[in-house]
């Protein structure tokens, strides 16, 4: 693309440059005006045949010779310049990029996962079941048409250098994943976001037990090691079956099948704040159960009492079946 863009800048500067050459040529040379050597220029370089304004003395003949030689030869290149483009689909690539590029620049709060690998993938299977706004970032070309005829906004670059992340919206979103394979990547990644958006809340994933301090201390909030969860995961199985498989009937699968919603108590109507959870009767109101309480400096309060106040910047993790939740939504 930034072949294309400097080839495209190339040709309109060389013509940009032969007509400029010209139109003072033919001022210089034939004291037309301005307008009149304009015109002796462009009827001239486009050879269409009009005669010249009064005849030519031996030095504008050879001046008129140079500019049309000069005008076939630019005017040849940016032809087969386009051509080569049109016929290998890189200029519709091209526009693509650029619609691409405007529909992340829309983007207010969304969420960029770095890497379409398997956690990657899992991710934004996650952020689509709850229409989520997010921003794929991705090197590998056979990955980006995957994710192209699957409709997903997608950048195809270095995740680790500024400039790939300025183009994924780096600057106004609110979240980022980074599931590159190589540790070292995603630290350069987490690095990088704390210099373009402080604001913006990063996970992290890590292969080894000694990249977990390096990322926290980058700046990730949050460190995920995907292997040492899928062992805790398979050994809970054996110690404790029964909770691990209602622990995972309550996974999050999409907007229909949600049995955990978390709610901002600043979401909610301005009469419940600084109410207590017991004010908020979400129970009769939609048949959820509050579970959890978080509060404004991040403490998991686990099963809350119901006198327990709803402060601004806290909230809220709720227990439902499906159609509870989807209530849920519809009243808050």
């Amino acid at each position: 693309m930034n072949i294309l863009d400097s080839k495209i800048n190339k040709i309109l500067l060389l013509v940009v440059s032969i007509l400029a050459i010209g139109t003072a040529g033919y001022m210089l040379l034939s004291h037309y005006s301005f307008v009149d050597a304009l015109y002796m220029t462009v009827i001239t370089v486009t050879t269409v045949g009009f005669g010249e304004l009064r005849p030519f003395s031996s030095e504008e003949k050879i001046f008129t010779i140079f500019l049309i030689l000069t005008s076939i030869t630019i005017f040849g290149y940016a032809v087969s310049s386009f051509s080569e483009y049109l016929v290998s689909g890189r200029l519709f690539e091209h526009f693509k990029h650029k619609k691409v590029e405007k529909q992340i620049q829309q983007l207010i709060g969304h969420t960029i996962v770095c890497g379409y690998g398997r956690n990657g993938k899992q991710a934004i299977l996650k952020l689509k079941n709850y229409n989520q706004k997010f921003v794929v970032v991705e090197k590998d070309k056979e990955k980006i048409d995957e994710l192209d005829a699957l409709g997903v906004l997608n950048i195809q670059g270095d995740a680790t250098l500024d400039e790939t992340l300025i183009r994924a919206g780096i600057e106004k979103a609110s979240n980022l994943i980074t599931a590159l394979p190589s540790d070292a990547n995603n630290l350069f990644v987490v690095l990088t976001v704390s210099q373009l958006n402080k604001s913006c809340k990063v996970i992290s994933r890590a292969s080894n037990e000694s990249s977990y301090s390096k990322l926290k201390i980058a700046g990730a909030d949050n460190v995920i090691m995907p292997d040492k969860l899928g062992g805790d995961h398979m050994a809970s199985l054996v110690v404790t079956p029964d909770v691990i498989e209602f622990v995972d009937r309550l996974t999050i699968e999409g907007e229909t099948t949600a049995n955990l919603e978390e709610v901002a108590v600043d979401d909610l109507p301005e009469k419940y704040l600084n109410k207590t959870i017991l004010d908020l009767d979400l129970r009769r109101q939609t048949g959820c159960t509050v579970i959890g309480f978080i509060d404004p400096n991040k403490e998991y309060i686990i099963n809350p009492e119901s006198d327990c106040k709803l402060i601004q910047g806290s909230h809220l993790i709720v227990l439902g079946r499906p159609k509870q939740i989807i209530k849920l939504r519809e009243l808050f």
